[in-house]
């Protein structure tokens, strides 16, 4: 049944890449808003899924792109394992689309993002040939690590097929502290404990309170706690806060207004921007919800070390460009590898950027 599904992908992009015709690559659709516009005939993931192999004392999981997110996590509950990152769970989400998006949780400043777990891909390429790259442990990866590109390539590279992730055992111990903090206080605060010996595994600043969670071994944390003080908060209530910001339900992602995502320094100062942000992963990710001016925003991005994401919007919002503009060497770079990957551009054209 499966290969019969890959057969048939491979005739309708073989078709497609005659005519030219767009490809939009969908699992279950639960990331749409992200990006630009989509465009292109749907090619359906879902059908394509399942568990392929999983060996728990290799800490290795591969999985087909259709494979429910929800399912992949788990099995790896049964075995006290998780993915590490935290991608977001959002309704329907699939294996493929939580690579292809790249989106990362509250404990990527602990243990890195998607891309730095991935250890080897099946894709599809725009010929409808199959490629294969890295494998199942970090030592096969030989030469430049093409599986890694699939994550946040939101399908413009090719189709995934499946995924081999690296994934780590669940912390056995997790606690959540509370401190009053201003926004230059927090920043300071993170910064100056990220040169420090502590298991902390997320932290997040919103109103005038930071939250900071440490997870690992009992002791570990134990001392950690004894060691920064604050308020300890009830493990069920902080288990909502982090999930809700894992999963973007928190209430400053809700609302009419475009919500803008930056990735700064993390040492980076209070940014100079009309609006109250949430911080996350000790100041590196900042979210403001605001209808600012875009310009503005990716000046400011800039200053700080970084970059700015306009992550949902109004469409008005979005000609000015989702994604921070390339410079000219990495432009150039995107479209080398966008015809290698996909010669006549079928594969989710302008879904990263406007005109490929």
């Amino acid at each position: 049944m499966t290969s019969t599904i890959v057969q048939q992908w491979q005739k309708q992009i073989v078709t497609a890449a005659k005519n030219r015709q767009a490809l939009r690559i969908v699992g279950g659709g639960s990331k749409d808003f992200y990006g630009q516009s989509l465009h292109g005939e749907p090619l359906s993931t879902r059908d394509y899924a399942g568990i392929v192999d999983y060996e728990p004392t290799e800490l290795v999981i591969t999985a087909r792109c259709g494979t429910p997110l929800a399912e992949l996590e788990t099995a790896l509950a049964k075995k006290s394992q998780s993915l590490p990152w935290e991608p977001p769970r959002f309704p329907g989400a699939t294996v493929g689309g939580m690579v292809a998006s790249g989106l990362s949780g509250p404990q990527r400043i602990k243990v890195g993002a998607v891309r730095d777990f991935v250890l080897g891909c099946q894709v599809l390429d725009g010929n409808g040939d199959t490629l294969r790259f890295g494998g199942q442990v970090m030592k096969n990866v030989a030469g430049y690590d093409v599986s890694r590109l699939m994550a946040g390539s939101l399908g413009t590279l090719g189709l995934i097929l499946e995924v081999s992730l690296k994934v780590l055992p669940t912390p056995t111990t997790s606690a959540t502290l509370r401190l009053e903090a201003s926004e230059s206080g927090a920043l300071e605060w993170t910064n100056t404990r990220a040169g420090e010996p502590l298991p902390i595994s997320a932290t997040c600043w919103s109103d005038e309170v930071l939250f900071v969670r440490l997870s690992g071994a009992r002791a570990a944390v134990q001392s950690a706690i004894a060691q920064i003080g604050g308020e300890a908060m009830d493990q069920g209530e902080a288990e909502k806060l982090w999930d809700s910001l894992r999963d973007q339900t928190h209430a400053h992602f809700s609302g009419d207004e475009p919500l803008w995502r930056l990735s700064v320094s993390p040492t980076a100062a209070s940014l100079d921007l009309p609006a109250r942000p949430l911080i996350e992963w000790g100041g590196a990710l900042r979210w403001y919800r605001a209808d600012l001016d875009p310009q503005k925003v990716r000046v400011m991005a800039g200053r700080a070390g970084g970059h700015a994401t306009l992550y949902r919007g109004d469409s008005r919002a979005k000609q000015g460009g989702v994604f921070q503009s390339l410079s000219a060497p990495l432009e150039k770079v995107h479209r080398r590898l966008k015809s290698a990957m996909d010669p006549q551009g079928i594969f989710n054209p302008g879904r990263l950027y406007a005109d490929f």
